[in-house]
């Protein structure tokens, strides 16, 4: 009897452990307006997706791979795209976008690297690519 419970107790330890990195990822989503979308993905440890959109046609994606991984988006407007991969440890991201018709991509390979963002008017893209470790980017565009 004691066998069976000391099995079924380190059983059970076993299944809690491998579901606590699962567990600790984090996502927030807020959408409003119309036909907004926000999708990604996140495998390793302690990794943050944040989100905001208002306005129509906005779509926002994480992808994270590694841990202690944040990345926020924003968008207000209309038909905006902001996409941010990130593969390693500690890296941040970012992006902002308050007008329609921007496009943000943000790819990060590697531990500690920081991207920013903001693009305001209308029909901005950026292109962000950090590959290595404690890289640092930020850009600030007012488009027509």
């Amino acid at each position: 009897m004691i066998r069976k419970l000391l099995v079924a107790t380190l059983a059970a330890t076993a299944l809690a452990g491998a579901a606590m990195p699962a567990m600790a990822n984090n996502l927030f989503i807020n959408q409003y307006g119309f036909g907004n979308a926000v999708g990604g993905g996140q495998s390793g440890w302690n990794n943050t997706f944040g989100a905001f959109q208002n306005g129509n046609w906005n779509t926002g994606i994480a992808n994270q791979q590694g841990g202690n991984n944040v990345t926020a988006i924003g968008q207000d407007g209309s038909n905006n795209y902001g996409d941010v991969w990130q593969n390693g440890w500690n890296n941040q991201a970012g992006t902002g976008q308050f007008g329609s018709n921007h496009t943000t991509i943000v790819t990060q390979d590697g531990n500690g690297n920081v991207a920013a963002g903001v693009q305001v008017g209308n029909g901005c893209n950026a292109n962000v690519l950090q590959q290595g470790a404690n890289n640092v980017t930020a850009f600030v565009q007012v488009c027509p």
